[in-house]
């Protein structure tokens, strides 16, 4: 793809409610031989392939030796069709940080885009407390817990399909 291609994809992804952005991402490993791979894995197969990835691309630092471990960056420039994958990508990658390049001024959400980020987020956050609580709970008081989360997970995809018919 041309420069000018990339340019274009970027100006019409941004048009529908896309974003442009750096995700900034950190690495460790007791060999400095996985990291370069394992970096390379994350943004060709992982990030790339993600749903509503448009592209990206990255550039990935040499690793250094920090005390035990060896350590690389990289910087990933990434194109998503909306504000959910690039939310969603946040969550299942946990980069360090994401820097918003475009769009520069505004971003406009409709209430339905904006309601259904909400409920997948608070499903989200349930589903890793869940995730803690099952690490620190006894059994009896974890399956209690369990339950009220799939009460609430229910109660989420329910509101989910009452907006979708709005």
């Amino acid at each position: 793809m041309t420069k000018s291609e990339f340019e274009e994809v970027t100006r019409k992804t941004i048009e529908a409610g896309g974003i442009l952005a750096k995700v900034y991402f950190d690495m460790h490993s007791e060999k400095e031989d996985d990291l370069q791979p394992l970096m390379t894995d994350l943004i060709s197969n992982r990030l790339l392939k993600f749903p509503g990835v448009v592209y990206c691309a990255g550039e990935i630092d040499t690793p250094l030796k920090v005390d035990d471990l060896y350590a690389t960056n990289a910087v990933v420039t990434l194109l998503v069709k909306d504000l959910w994958t690039l939310i969603n990508i946040a969550f299942t990658f946990v980069p360090a940080g994401i820097e918003v390049l475009k769009p520069e001024k505004e971003y406009y959400l409709k209430h339905n885009d904006l309601q259904a980020i909400m409920i997948n987020m608070a499903q989200i956050s349930a589903q890793f407390s869940e995730y803690v609580l099952s690490k620190v709970l006894s059994k009896e008081d974890y399956e209690k817990v369990k339950k009220d989360i799939s009460r609430r997970e229910e109660l989420g995809k329910k509101i989910i399909e009452d907006n979708k018919k709005e």
